[in-house]
């Protein structure tokens, strides 16, 4: 059993996270539930009973086992140390350590590998945890790259509102009854309307042109699959589906792969669902992988512009296997070799960051 915090507990992926942790049957001995001053003092159900939440800023970090962080680069960086240091492994959601060198960024059906520096309690380690779209892909891509060894990827993506948390999906529902209504949208989450709209921008642009939400597929893409010469290229785009990013990737390999060989590799592959009869109108649906922490593959077919190309359509729940599944699935890796029961007493450890 252990002791497991979780900061940032009242937003979309911290209730997702409780759901999930409840859902795998996490051992779970005691359980702290932290968010902002202004969340502090309500409760939350947790497998039968409530929990309170408490105030992050006088949070006492020590004597947790697991800090699964859901609360925002910001926080993260603030905060995740803290909880290091007072001998938890946390697990971060956010994007503030993902590319530390020292950092493990993780998604266990793919380079678990990098968990062995960690041990079988994780004390005084921050994992980080890759951004949603980012895991959708790698998951898809490992297969394929082991067969054949990918040589380039292009990808574009099709992010739900749920990418920016419950503000984003309640602004999608908001805006869409005023849209209906034949009253003016007026966006705040998202840099203009999502409603009824494709937006071709997730994060600030930077100086090359790219959004942060793209750089980041290509920085975690290459830091995950080990191979930082990889020739990526993203374009991410906002569209007006609730739950459920969707993914149109083009692939490269040095060995010529067939669509039959990939659909295999696929079918054989951890935590990957292959869903290809286009003819029968059965593919992967945004609609369908909700709720689901399976990442969904299918139209996949050669790229007549390549003559070693693959195409695919590749589709999963950010919210779960895109952020609080994958993070619960790492402290599961990690504890696999844990005794049962927690040590009564915590030594305090350097955080690694």
């Amino acid at each position: 059993m252990f002791a497991v915090a979780i900061v940032g507990a009242t937003g979309l992926v911290g209730r997702t996270c409780l759901e999930v942790l409840a859902e795998r049957r996490f051992p779970i001995a005691r359980l702290g539930l932290y968010a902002s001053p202004r969340s502090a003092g309500r409760r939350l159900r947790f497998a039968g009973s409530e929990h309170r939440i408490l105030d992050l800023e006088s949070a006492d970090p020590s004597g947790y086992d697991l800090a699964i962080f859901a609360a925002g680069a910001e926080v993260s960086r603030r905060t995740a140390p803290e909880f290091a240091a007072a001998g938890a492994l946390v697990v971060d959601n956010s994007s503030a350590f993902r590319l530390a060198a020292d950092v493990p960024l993780v998604v266990p059906e793919v380079n678990a590998a990098a968990l062995a520096a960690v041990g079988p309690r994780g004390r005084g380690w921050i994992v980080a945890n890759p951004n949603c779209s980012t895991i959708q892909l790698v998951i898809v891509l490992k297969p394929l790259h082991d067969a054949a060894r990918l040589t380039r990827v292009t990808a574009a993506t099709y992010q739900s509102a749920a990418g920016a948390g419950q503000k984003g999906l309640d602004e999608l529902e908001r805006e869409t009854a005023r849209a209906l209504a034949g009253a003016r949208p007026a966006a705040r989450v998202f840099p203009h309307p999502l409603a009824f709209e494709a937006l071709p921008q997730i994060g600030a642009f930077l100086d090359s042109g790219a959004t942060v939400e793209e750089q980041k597929m290509v920085d975690e893409t290459r830091k995950i699959l080990g191979l930082p010469e990889l020739a990526i290229s993203t374009t991410c785009v906002r569209v007006p589906v609730k739950v459920g990013h969707s993914e149109a990737v083009w692939v490269e390999t040095e060995r010529l792969l067939s669509p039959e060989d990939a659909r295999v590799l696929l079918a054989a592959a951890p935590g990957v669902r292959v869903v290809d009869e286009p003819a029968a109108a059965r593919y992967p649906l945004a609609a369908a992988a909700a709720g689901s922490d399976l990442v969904y593959v299918g139209r996949i077919r050669r790229d007549p512009a390549s003559p070693r190309g693959l195409m695919l359509w590749i589709v999963a729940d950010n919210v779960r296997k895109g952020a609080a599944t994958n993070a619960v699935q790492i402290a599961e890796t990690v504890f696999a070799a844990a005794p049962a029961a927690p040590d009564a007493a915590h030594g305090r450890t350097a955080a690694r960051r």
